[in-house]
């Protein structure tokens, strides 16, 4: 672990301007950096507060597993999905049932990002391999996306597609 954690410090400090990655001013000083709009979140950027609030209706906040949410969504209605590293802590039960609902509510054209603790992506051999085969790895773009990742603290970031029928 501690090669790990040295490995993702390592990127975090040296492979990102420091002026541009907020998430390293939040690592190391709790806070973001005080005179440069770039290393905020877009979110808080203030050239994006007038948007935000004028879109701020658009927002449901969902107290419940996505799970749960997908199973009230109709078949084939969802074209994004973004776990962040939620699988990571899931048993197989749990991830197939979610890749189940995931698979009844994507649209042709859907894809799932995530992040993951490891490098690998965790679903061959977890998830049932009749619903995997039906999504595409985007493996090499998955990898260069994870050296692209600020964040620095992630293994990995994937990317499926629904693969064509």
């Amino acid at each position: 672990m501690h090669a790990v954690l040295r490995e993702r410090v390592e990127r975090l400090i040296c492979d990102f301007p420091m002026g541009e990655n907020y998430f390293a001013w939040q690592a190391f000083g709790r806070r973001y950096e005080p005179t440069s709009a770039a290393s905020l979140p877009r979110y808080l950027q203030p050239q994006h507060f007038d948007t935000l609030k004028a879109t701020t209706d658009r927002v449901s906040v969902q107290n419940r597993s996505v799970t749960e949410l997908l199973r009230g969504e109709p078949d084939h209605s969802v074209d994004r999905f973004v776990f962040l590293d939620a699988q990571d802590w899931m048993t197989n039960a749990q991830l197939n049932s979610l890749w189940t609902e995931v698979q009844r509510t994507a649209r042709p054209d859907a894809r799932v990002i995530f992040r993951t603790a490891g490098v690998a992506s965790l679903l061959p051999g977890r998830v049932d391999a009749h619903i995997l085969r039906q999504w595409h790895y985007h493996e090499a773009d998955s990898r260069a996306w994870t050296a692209r990742d600020r964040a620095s603290i992630y293994g990995g970031f994937h990317m499926y597609s629904l693969a064509p029928v």
